[in-house]
């Protein structure tokens, strides 16, 4: 039996990061989880434990600070393509870098009378993570794919879910009225590695982001499937510069409480929230002859 080395790559994951940009008095803040893997000509050190060709993952780490110095931190997929150029152009051991960046949103306090606000005072934000994973190579090809996390959605009414197919252990009743609840995870792919139309990465977020909650609120939805296409096909058909969503949708599951045991009805006003198991809905959605092959996510 002959054994060989696979496909492999190491980094530093989830350095993280506040960078505070001093405005005069007034404090703006980028708070970012940052995680680097770069991979290329690395059998050496897995075969004989030669590290030549080896940066260390500590090197990584101190170079995200010394950018975040160094080039301030604006939109991260900026900020990840400039640390990804980087790594790939420092070593001529290294290939390929991965660099994922998860940004945690603050909201400014503005406290009622302060006269000046509190230009240093912020609060977390519960609107969600925003995500991008960037990958650059030796040969020049770059991949940039902007996403969100943990936005948590709900609509009370307006879902149904019936005519599915059943076998003996099916015991689901159908519905023609429930809950539609979930924690997006979505990320989308741009068409080109070059900024949006307008140099906008902010903007293009923002705009997809709306297009899903868009969607989530307008759909009548019959399955959580079907919501989930009608989302990635309004971002995509609002939003040229990207070319492919991916969605995981959780069913968070609402459940009415039987209160009939203590003399009381219940038309669809009391709810038990199940955290597991919960069904887990994926998928993509992509625009018509957008490539589809050869283009790194993970």
């Amino acid at each position: 039996m002959t054994v060989v080395l696979g496909p492999n790559r190491y980094g530093k994951a989830e350095t993280r990061l506040v960078r505070v940009t001093r405005d005069g008095g007034v404090h703006h803040l980028k708070d970012l989880n940052v995680s680097t893997a770069l991979s290329g000509d690395m059998e050496d050190t897995h075969l004989t434990g030669d590290n030549s060709a080896v940066l260390p993952t500590d090197t990584q780490k101190n170079t995200v600070y010394a950018f975040a110095r160094r080039h301030g931190v604006d939109q991260i997929e900026e900020f990840a393509l400039l640390l990804a150029r980087h790594h790939v152009g420092s070593q001529p051991s290294i290939r390929h870098a991965r660099v994922e960046i998860e940004e945690y949103s603050w909201d400014r306090i503005t406290p009622a009378g302060d006269p000046g606000d509190r230009r240093h005072s912020f609060v977390r934000s519960g609107a969600g993570v925003r995500t991008c994973v960037v990958h650059h190579d030796a040969d020049g090809r770059t991949t940039v794919v902007s996403g969100l996390a943990d936005l948590t959605v709900m609509n009370t009414t307006g879902s149904e879910f019936h005519g599915f197919a059943r076998d003996e252990y099916t015991t689901l009743a159908p519905a023609t009225d429930r809950i539609l609840a979930t924690a997006v995870t979505a990320r989308w792919r741009h068409a080109s590695p070059d900024p949006p139309p307008g140099g906008s990465y902010a903007e293009s977020h923002a705009e997809v982001r709306r297009c899903l909650l868009e969607a989530f609120a307008q759909t009548h939805s019959l399955s959580l499937q079907q919501t989930l296409y009608a989302m990635g096909r309004r971002a995509l058909e609002t939003r040229p510069e990207i070319c492919e969503v991916r969605l995981a949708l959780p069913n968070r599951h609402h459940f009415p409480v039987d209160l009939e045991p203590f003399g009381l009805d219940n038309p669809g006003e009391v709810f038990y929230a199940a955290d597991r198991p919960y069904g887990l809905i994926e998928g993509a959605v992509l625009s018509e002859g957008a490539p589809g092959a050869g283009f790194a996510w993970d």
